[in-house]
């Protein structure tokens, strides 16, 4: 299907991928064909988390029926989308590294069969810890947000 590889990052927010994708990004060299897919989400950028385009809802459904999007997803209550410039780079041979979701991830495998997955995980405490300092949502929500952690685990045979 296609010449590059495609690593697909997932894991409970709070585990640490925003870390370990600049950290990743820090090892590459200018002669690394490495690309990393920005995701365009309904959220409001905010300082020291992701770096991601912005958009509303009415925006992000209009390039959703436009095609824009390879991968789209809702999650918490946002739109999450991965342009189709993917796709060029994949057949390019480049090696593309999608900041995904966890439970898009099986539709995200029919797409892309041959993807490899980087399960990013942290204890309980640690993603309790780092939710509530966020201050993006109430003790509940946050407590929704390990209990869906915790129930996660990779569909067989996906490589890791």
């Amino acid at each position: 299907m296609s010449a590059g590889r495609l690593v697909y990052v997932a894991g409970p927010s709070g585990a640490g991928k925003d870390s370990v994708l600049a950290w990743v990004r820090a090892q590459l060299t200018p002669t690394d064909r490495v690309r990393f897919a920005r995701r365009t989400v309904t959220r409001p950028a905010q300082p020291g988390g992701e770096a991601h385009d912005t958009v509303d809802a009415e925006t992000f459904g209009r390039r959703l029926v436009a095609g824009d999007f390879v991968m789209h997803w809702r999650a918490n209550g946002l739109a999450y989308g991965i342009g189709g410039e993917v796709l060029g780079w994949l057949q390019a041979g480049d090696t593309v590294v999608v900041n995904g979701s966890r439970e898009y991830l099986p539709q995200a495998l029919i797409l892309f069969p041959a993807l490899e997955l980087v399960h990013v995980c942290a204890t309980p405490a640690v993603l309790r810890a780092e939710l509530a300092a966020r201050g993006r949502e109430n003790a509940a929500q946050i407590e929704k947000r390990l209990a869906r952690a915790a129930s996660f685990s990779p569909p067989p045979g996906v490589p890791t």
